[in-house]
């Protein structure tokens, strides 16, 4: 983000943390997402933040930098399940549907008892094998994809 200082929100890394998880909770994923980028520069290892963030980015539409983040959680920590089902969500919405795939499995494998990272698995493989039944690229077209 490299924000300028002089313009940061009134408060600490931990009140835009406050403000802006509660701006999530509430609905509001893009207020949310300015704050709690805010609050990850100034704390760039707190993976709280970082997981918040991501989930914002993600709730306002903004996949590759929800994917961003979540693959920055994955990298710190590869036996965390939540990034790694975050982080198959955002490809899946990007159409990048096995590498999508790959990190929903490693979720599911995870965490088997976590019914939404099974029922994800599921769907985008269902995906990849219409598409391929289809004769479609796995990944889709970049006219696909603005779509």
């Amino acid at each position: 983000m490299s924000a300028d200082p002089t313009r940061a929100p009134a408060g600490d890394a931990y009140d835009w943390y406050r403000r802006g998880s509660a701006l999530l909770e509430s609905g509001h994923p893009a207020a949310a997402a300015e704050l709690l980028a805010w609050a990850a520069e100034s704390e760039p290892e707190a993976r709280s933040v970082r997981e918040t963030w991501a989930r914002a980015l993600y709730d306002a539409q903004r996949y590759d930098e929800a994917a961003r983040q979540f693959r920055f959680l994955v990298e710190l920590g590869p036996d965390d399940d939540y990034a790694q089902f975050g982080l198959g969500l955002a490809l899946w919405r990007m159409r990048r549907f096995p590498e999508s795939a790959e990190h929903l499995a490693m979720a599911a494998v995870m965490r088997p008892e976590r019914s939404e990272y099974a029922s994800a698995l599921r769907q985008v493989r269902a995906t990849i094998t219409a598409r391929a039944e289809a004769g479609l690229d796995p990944v889709g077209s970049p006219d696909e994809r603005l779509s």
